[in-house]
């Protein structure tokens, strides 16, 4: 074999079902712009697949997370409990809205916000609870809620890594007020770029639909609600294109082959790397027997920095890609600046941060990717 075909990349963004034909369609019909055919069907897709109330897709994640930040009416000085060990767009959302990030540890087995340290950290300036399901294996929503219900907060979701994930049978997306979803084109289920806000309080879909739109109510005058629309809140323009959509559209419909294939492959490197990984002190990941994880992320926690440089190294002279993930945010310039930690601090955050490293999964892997990486992994010895 040649070095390029045993290279394996560490994604490859697929098309699996009618992506080119729907888009195709979209363009045909020459409405381009949002709110179009296939914004309503991906929607609908979408709601099925989380049971959320109401859907509006965005332009990213990121503006999903932007937009709840927006619905929540956030003071400078309230504060948001979120993990450390995140994504920065988690942060920011609520950073520039003037809000306090407060960073809490994960928990050593699933990497998940520890609920056991949130009621720590409310105080009277604390408006909102964020939950990332890491590698789309579910928080542990049931305690989480009850938490806030005490304190009288809201749950919102970063479930950038969680569509088809579940916990205690019920879809990931559908616990908080409101939940972050992600179509980048790394995520199980992608546009290239594109996002959904997923509401499961009613009583915040009409300003939400008029934040997404430039902070205009053009939803209620297309409705002919009123005879005019004007600009009426805050908002900005968070719109998915209708061409994205459609894209989007075949992807949610193959979602079943999507996830099979991603399962199977975390299968097949989660069996064969079993023996390797106890010989080694390497760490493979935590499923709770309550959690249906998405497949989305297969990870390792080598024993140390120095051993995961080495062990990246060896994958990628056997032509492998692999990468290392999130840097807390407790530790980043602008989390130092902007946020702060909760009182027992983020000590585990700090060092799986050090030892995690992220395996190549894709929806259009095949075996023979999967079994290379493997047979390059066992090959690696800690010393």
């Amino acid at each position: 074999m040649t070095p390029t075909e045993l290279h394996v990349p560490f994604n490859r963004a697929g098309m699996l079902g009618r992506e080119m034909a729907y888009v195709t369609e979209a363009m045909s019909t020459g409405v381009m712009d949002g709110d179009g055919q296939f914004t309503r069907q991906a929607g609908e897709l979408l709601a099925g697949l989380t049971k959320a109330q109401h859907v509006l897709l965005t332009t990213s994640c990121t503006h999903a997370l932007e937009l709840a930040a927006l619905l929540l009416d956030l003071n400078p000085g309230d504060e948001v409990i979120m993990p450390s060990f995140t994504f920065p767009s988690t942060a920011n959302a609520f950073a520039l809205r003037g809000a306090v990030p407060v960073f809490v540890d994960c928990r050593a087995d699933t990497l998940n916000i520890d609920e056991r340290l949130i009621e720590a950290a409310v105080t009277e300036r604390t408006r909102a609870i964020v939950v990332v399901h890491y590698a789309g294996v579910g928080c542990a929503m049931e305690e989480i809620q009850r938490i806030a219900d005490r304190h009288g907060i809201s749950v919102i979701e970063d479930n950038a890594h969680g569509l088809a994930g579940a916990y205690r049978g019920r879809p990931l997306g559908s616990f908080g007020a409101l939940a972050a979803q992600s179509f980048h084109s790394t995520k199980n289920v992608h546009c290239g770029e594109g996002g959904a806000l997923l509401i499961n309080n009613p009583d915040l879909v009409e300003r939400a639909e008029m934040i997404r739109d430039k902070g205009t109510n053009r939803n209620e005058y297309f409705r002919r609600k009123v005879d005019k629309y004007r600009w009426v809140s805050l908002g900005s323009s968070y719109l998915l294109s209708d061409l994205l959509a459609a894209f989007l559209s075949a992807q949610l419909e193959a979602l079943p082959t999507i996830q099979a294939r991603r399962h199977a492959v975390w299968n097949a490197y989660h069996e064969g790397l079993a023996v390797w990984a106890g010989d080694n002190g390497v760490v493979r990941p935590t499923v709770p027997a309550d959690c249906l994880h998405s497949g989305h992320i297969y990870y390792l926690l080598l024993p140390d920095q120095t051993v995961r440089k080495a062990f990246l190294e060896h994958l990628a002279r056997q032509g492998i890609k692999a990468t290392f993930h999130y840097q807390p945010l407790h530790q980043a310039p602008a989390g130092e600046r902007f946020g702060r930690c909760a009182p027992e601090g983020c000590p585990i955050s700090t060092r799986v941060a050090d030892q995690l490293v992220r395996l190549p999964l894709y929806s259009n892997m095949t075996d023979a990717e999967a079994a290379r990486v493997v047979a390059a992994i066992t090959d690696f010895v800690v010393s």
